[in-house]
């Protein structure tokens, strides 16, 4: 799977890192549901960080169609809401 983090680049993610990555999300969704910044804050944090870990960044000049699409660290949480579907912004 292919990630990108807006304003900072692509990573690929292997299939053992998205259960832990969707993990992360729907902590993000829970906390835009509940129109909680803190929490939000939090949770984007976390889930960019975890992409960071567990992804492996894609050369800049390397163009893969994204599979998802994450906020960058700053986003607020209504810019966020315009961004989720029903399944948070990671697939699956």
């Amino acid at each position: 799977m292919i990630v990108r983090i807006l304003g900072e680049g692509q990573y690929r993610l292997s299939n053992d890192a998205v259960g832990e990555v969707n993990a992360a999300d729907n902590a993000l969704q829970a906390a835009v549901d509940a129109g909680d910044d803190a929490a939000f804050t939090k949770a984007l944090h976390s889930l960019v960080i975890t992409i960071r870990a567990e992804g492996t960044p894609l050369a800049d000049d390397e163009f893969i169609g994204s599979d998802a699409v994450v906020p960058g660290e700053g986003t607020t949480l209504e810019e966020t809401r315009d961004m989720l579907s029903s399944d948070g912004l990671i697939p699956g």
